[in-house]
């Protein structure tokens, strides 16, 4: 008998069972058996207890189907939304690429009357005054991001690295680091999340090339947390790293501010974890500026001695940072790293 006859054999045994326990029961009454009685009437609260585990074990398995079917198609539109999302958000961005070119800097705003003034006491030679336009104006947003920022103002930059799926917008709300990690660009409750920046980090405000007057310069170190994704999306590409070929192959990581254009060349390549407030490890996750010549190093040597690789890129005092961070499943509370070194 195959399986698919005994399954259909079930009823008609149950049946028979019934018919054998009922005619077995009534024998023992009429010859006065105590014993067997005794018996069938153990047996009668064995077959209700296996009735009731029986029961509830069909029970559970039906709501946990439902509930996997249910987290199931949860997932599966929140990456269908997250997608067309960010491909609109996308298809802004490259649309105002397509109207500039070069490191375009916006027309400079009618200086004040006190600007005025003080540049008259200047020396105003032909070869010194766009420096002194640009000491003496507020930073610009970069054309390409002005309609996503009009957007969400919790935009700080745009991640990108060429060959791969990474190429999302960054958020940061440094009242609620945690928020944009569980929603989407909107604000709408999402399992995809979005890229976040650290509360700790800065992506900064203002041009290297300006010295950041007017504006703030970056962390020395800006982390980026994003989800590890079955479906492919946000940091899902990320533990590709861990294979030098890979990495090697997509070396150059593309982080803009909203002010200026950024690259980052992969300087190391690592797995480590979330560990206990009490233990004296190295914590790459607490790194965000170098007061001194000391922790910038303690941070470098220890991002070098992790790394699965060398990727042949040196750092000293003085450079800065990003830092890639997802889930990985190697042990409790895993991350897998990527850090770039800023190059431009």
């Amino acid at each position: 008998m195959n399986e698919e006859e005994k399954m259909n054999d079930i009823p008609e045994r149950e049946k028979q069972f019934d018919e054998d326990w009922e005619k077995a029961t009534a024998d023992a009454v009429l010859d006065k058996d105590t014993h067997k009685i005794e018996e069938i009437e153990a047996g009668i609260r064995k077959r209700s207890k296996l009735s009731y585990i029986r029961d509830t074990l069909s029970v559970v398995c039906i709501v946990g189907l439902f509930c996997a079917a249910f987290i199931f198609f949860k997932h599966s539109h929140d990456s269908y939304v997250s997608r067309k999302e960010n491909e609109d958000l996308k298809a802004l961005v490259e649309a105002a690429r397509e109207n500039i070119s070069g490191d375009e800097v916006p027309e400079e705003e009618g200086l004040t009357d006190e600007q005025k003034e003080l540049l008259a006491g200047l020396d105003l030679s032909i070869n010194r005054i766009p420096d002194i336009i640009s000491l003496s104006s507020n930073p610009h947003i970069l054309p390409e991001y002005r309609e996503i920022y009009e957007k969400n103002n919790d935009v700080a930059g745009w991640l990108k690295i060429d060959g791969t799926i990474i190429d999302y917008p960054v958020l940061q709300r440094k009242e609620d680091e945690e928020f944009y990690i569980h929603h989407d660009f909107y604000g709408r409750k999402s399992a995809n999340g979005c890229l976040v920046m650290d509360s700790d980090s800065e992506a900064g405000i203002g041009r290297k090339a300006d010295s950041y007057i007017n504006g703030t310069p970056p962390s020395t170190n800006i982390i980026i947390h994003g989800h590890h994704l079955i479906v492919k999306e946000m940091f899902a590409d990320l533990v590709k790293y861990e294979k030098k070929s890979y990495g090697l192959e997509h070396h150059l990581i593309c982080f803009d501010s909203l002010y200026e254009r950024r690259e980052y060349e992969l300087i190391s390549a690592f797995y480590s974890k979330v560990y206990e407030k009490d233990e004296d490890v190295f914590k790459y996750y607490n790194f965000f500026n170098a007061e001194n010549e000391e922790e910038f190093d303690d941070f470098y040597k220890n991002i070098k001695k992790l790394s699965l690789y060398d990727t042949g890129v040196e750092a000293s005092f003085g450079d800065e940072f990003i830092t890639l961070s997802t889930c990985a499943y190697h042990t409790e509370n895993g991350r897998f790293v990527v850090v770039g070194k800023r190059v431009k």
